[in-house]
């Protein structure tokens, strides 16, 4: 099971920060609302049906309906493809809800943070920015070029492919990883 956290933590990036904010951009073939909250707007995304699953799996649903805001880091159905066979089917089953919240909420930070306020940290902090995840492990942000990658705490990188997603309850910032604490 810590193996199979371990490759969840990896796979979260941060990047594509030149992205610049639409008012109600594409995601996965289906336009986000900034109206919507989180849950609203990640239904209809075809490119998150298994992070939609196990937002439904894990109970978090009214959590990411609440007020928040909220910062999430939606890795894509490729991101969780890329984990090893029987990860994803394995964490949906009813006896791992714990660890399957925990994997949910390592992607998610208190707060809306936009690209331009990581990219604002990782400046103040002289390349690195880290942030404490509700799950309450560290996700630590850099640039490469003009991306931002989120390395997890097994050192494993992702990048912010579609940033400043803006929901009513905060914002999302798809990622190409699935990212894993400790």
């Amino acid at each position: 099971m810590k193996k199979l956290k371990m490759i969840l933590v990896a796979a979260v990036l941060f990047g594509a920060t030149t992205v610049h904010a639409q008012k109600n951009p594409e995601v996965g073939g289906a336009p986000m609302y900034a109206t919507k909250n989180i849950v609203e707007n990640a239904v209809n995304s075809k490119d998150h049906t298994t992070l939609v699953a196990a937002v439904k799996a894990a109970g978090l649903v009214e959590t990411l309906s609440g007020k928040g805001p909220f910062t999430v880091f939606a890795p894509t159905n490729a991101a969780f493809d890329a984990l090893p066979a029987g990860t994803v089917e394995t964490l949906l089953k009813p006896e791992n809800k714990k660890q399957l919240q925990a994997v949910l909420t390592y992607h998610v930070l208190a707060g809306k943070f936009s690209a331009a306020d990581v990219v604002k940290a990782i400046k103040a902090g002289n390349g690195t920015a880290t942030f404490t995840t509700v799950q309450g492990g560290k996700l630590k942000a850099s640039l490469k070029g003009s991306n931002v990658i989120l390395t997890d705490e097994q050192g494993r990188n992702a990048t912010v492919t579609i940033a400043d997603v803006n929901q009513s309850n905060g914002v999302i910032h798809v990622i190409d990883q699935v990212v894993l604490n400790k």
